[in-house]
């Protein structure tokens, strides 16, 4: 292996999330949540086992085939936005459009306008994302994970790099979308946030030591 050691991330990880769960990963950093999400959305591939999502089994997908898979089923919101600077906010929401083609063009320009008012952005559409603020980056960037309407949204601390009050608008909007039948997995070390999911996995040492489904009954919104 040209000197390479192989060295195990994630230990006898069986993990079932139904269509419609709002699911949390906890842990201290370097317990697997990252890599876990990477497996979930066919960026790592597992040296052992099987990973199905949204009917496809991706360890056995070729990267052609896994970076088309991503486009139609999975939107992907990251700690730091990852909007491309040299494009305003509108159009970094056509962006995963135009590539997927999934939608016919002429709809295109109507959806991405519907995104950035569905996340209050209407009036940013034509700003680069270094003449917004990082609550309105991190808003911009769920919508861009919704340009194709994938069933699957995977977020990794999307609300680590913003102060307490724009973390909990960018949670609610979260909830909202999973009240719209989405299915989403998020990375957090923000436990208040964590018990507001529905449910709650923590990994230790690369395994899960806990799985709690969490009650939402006296969540609700205005």
């Amino acid at each position: 292996m040209n000197g390479q050691i192989s060295q195990p991330v994630l230990y006898d990880i069986s993990l079932d999330i139904d269509a419609g769960e709002f699911v949390a990963i906890v842990g201290a950093s370097g317990n697997g949540k990252s890599t876990l999400l990477n497996l979930l959305t066919g960026i790592d591939k597992p040296s052992q086992g099987e990973v199905h999502v949204c009917g496809s089994a991706l360890h056995k997908l070729k990267e052609e085939q896994l970076s088309v898979w991503r486009g139609t089923n999975v939107g992907i919101v990251f700690q730091f936005f990852q909007l491309l600077p040299s494009l305003n906010l509108l159009q970094n929401i056509l962006l995963p459009m135009d590539f997927v083609a999934k939608k016919p063009k002429r709809e295109r320009l109507e959806r991405a306008r519907y995104l950035l008012d569905m996340v209050s952005l209407s009036d940013q559409a034509g700003q680069l994302p270094s003449q917004v603020s990082g609550g309105q980056q991190q808003r911009a960037a769920i919508a861009r994970a919704l340009a194709n309407d994938p069933p699957l949204i995977v977020a990794d601390e999307p609300t680590g790099n913003l102060d307490e009050a724009t973390a909990d608008a960018v949670f609610e909007l979260f909830l909202k979308l999973n009240q719209q039948g989405k299915t989403l997995v998020m990375v957090t070390h923000n436990e208040t946030l964590a018990e507001s999911a529905s449910r709650r996995i923590a990994l230790h040492s690369g395994r899960i030591y806990e799985d709690q489904i969490i009650s939402r009954s006296d969540y609700s919104f205005e």
